[in-house]
């Protein structure tokens, strides 16, 4: 911004997802998200239901 802040918005189902105690399903989404340079809840969801 014009601040030279970086700010990030963190869809409210990404820490949801990230935790859950599914590790298998958790570590998808977190290979999905680490693919982004945006972050795309759709693919995120669709990862985390295998």
């Amino acid at each position: 911004d014009k601040f030279g802040v970086s700010w990030q918005v963190v869809p409210e189902q990404l820490p949801r997802l990230l935790l859950d105690p599914d590790r298998a399903k958790a570590g998808r989404v977190m290979s999905a998200m680490m693919q982004m340079s945006k972050i795309d809840i759709a693919r995120i969801e669709e990862a985390a239901r295998g």
